[in-house]
C-alpha cells in the first residue's frame, strides 16, 4: 500500500471514529449542535438559536457564533489529524443572528502538516447569509 493510498483510509477511519463520539459530546448535546456532514477535512454543523443565547443588546452573544465555529474547526481537523488541539482562533463577526435562525458552521482544512493545521470556517444562516468567517490554526497531539 502507498503512503497516499495509507493516509486516504487513515483520514475515513478518523471521521468514522469521530462520527461515533459525536452521538454522545456533552458540549454539543447542551448548545444543541448537530453533525450534519464530515468527510475528511470538511465539516458541517448545523444550530438552532434559542432564545437563552441572547444578551443585553437582543442579539445572539458572539460567543454562541463562535462556539458553533469551533465545533466545525474541531470535526474538519480532527478527521485528518488527532488528535489536534486549537493553538489560535480568529473570528469577525460579519451579521447579527436572531433566535429563531439556524445556523450552518462550516470548516475547511487548508493546511494540514506535521507540525500545523490552519483552517478556514464560515457561519451562514437558514437564508445563507454570512453571520461570521474564522480563521484558526491547530497544533496535532502525536
Amino acid at each position: 500500500m502507498n503512503h497516499n493510498s495509507r493516509e486516504k483510509m487513515d483520514a475515513l477511519q478518523g471521521v468514522a471514529e469521530l462520527k461515533a463520539l459525536q452521538q454522545n459530546e456533552p458540549i454539543a448535546s447542551f448548545l444543541g449542535m448537530e453533525l450534519v456532514e464530515l468527510s475528511p477535512g470538511y465539516s458541517r454543523v448545523a444550530m438552532r438559536l434559542r432564545p437563552e443565547y441572547v444578551n443585553f443588546n437582543g442579539l445572539v452573544f458572539g460567543g454562541i457564533i463562535m462556539a458553533l465555529a469551533d465545533q466545525a474547526f474541531a470535526y474538519a481537523t480532527n478527521s485528518v489529524a488527532r488528535p489536534s488541539v486549537a493553538s489560535q482562533f480568529n473570528i469577525h463577526f460579519i451579521a447579527a443572528a436572531r433566535p429563531g435562525d439556524r445556523l450552518l458552521g462550516e470548516c475547511r482544512v487548508v493546511r494540514n502538516g506535521r507540525r500545523v493545521g490552519v483552517s478556514e470556517m464560515t457561519i451562514t444562516d437558514q437564508d445563507g447569509r454570512l453571520i461570521a468567517k474564522a480563521t484558526g490554526t491547530t497544533i496535532p497531539v502525536r
